[in-house]
């Protein structure tokens, strides 16, 4: 099956839109194919507002308005307790927010923009999806990530290698409290590493920086591109500057970035 294909089948759909190059792509193709597509996104304390603004923003592009909703996802106790489960109660609660809120627009069928590269099996968040019965039509039509990337870049879409962008409760480890202000020193954070990169005139880099205890704050990196021991020192100096209420930071080099807390 094709997206054209499928959005034949499916002319009406809404879809969680994160602005991320996977919602993205699915948006740009979703109008492509003359569908009547409605993005939808939530805004909570778990996403920098940058993100909100590049996901309104390229929507823009396409000629699409996004409906925004804001939900207070620590609201929910299971979420803030910060528990293995976490994305499982999250995602559940930001698609059942969502699903109600398309269904009262007139939007009967849900998408989200999972690939063919994400693992399934039973991860919390993915099952929340089947449970919910949200639709994966990249997923469902085969498309890997580097598909994503190679087909992103066709279209001329402003960052078609973009990196993931996981939420930010991911930076915790799990049963660590996620005090809004500690979620906001994060991302504060990790502005201050993508300034420090875009003034060295170097491409936007695959990090995540996380407090991996109380007394731990470490930016952890991929070992290539290798960074020069100068060039750490000041990715260390600009973080402690952004956010002096937490931990000097480290830069530690990682072989993968998701699932540390997992593998931990």
């Amino acid at each position: 099956m094709t997206l054209n294909e499928f959005f034949a089948a499916h002319p009406k759909c809404a879809l969680g839109f994160s602005g991320g190059v996977d919602s993205a792509y699915l948006l740009y193709a979703g109008v492509q194919a003359g569908a009547d597509i409605r993005p939808y996104y939530i805004k909570t304390a778990f996403q920098p507002r940058f993100e909100r603004d590049d996901a309104l923003r390229l929507a823009g592009e396409l000629g699409v308005e996004v409906t925004v909703l804001e939900l207070d996802a620590l609201a929910d106790p299971r979420v803030a307790a910060n528990p293995a489960e976490r994305c499982y109660y999250c995602k559940q609660n930001l698609f059942r927010a969502l699903k109600a809120r398309a269904a009262a627009d007139g939007y009967t069928v849900l998408l989200d923009g999972t690939n063919a590269s994400d693992e399934a099996g039973d991860r919390p968040g993915m099952r929340a999806l089947r449970e919910l019965e949200v639709r994966s039509p990249l997923r469902e039509c085969g498309l890997t990530k580097a598909d994503i990337h190679r087909c992103a870049a066709l279209t001329g879409m402003e960052d078609p290698e973009q990196k993931a962008r996981p939420c930010l409760l991911t930076r915790l480890p799990y049963g660590m409290k996620p005090e809004r202000s500690l979620l906001a020193g994060l991302a504060a954070g990790e502005r201050a590493v993508h300034g420090v990169f875009a003034s060295a005139g170097l491409p936007g880099p695959d990090f995540r920086l996380r407090l991996v205890d109380a007394e731990r704050l470490e930016l952890h990196v991929l070992p290539e591109p290798a960074l020069a021991p100068g060039f750490c020192a000041e990715l260390a100096r600009r973080i402690a500057e952004a956010v002096p209420q937490l931990p000097p930071p480290r830069v530690v080099r990682v072989e993968t970035l998701s699932g540390f807390f997992d593998r931990a």
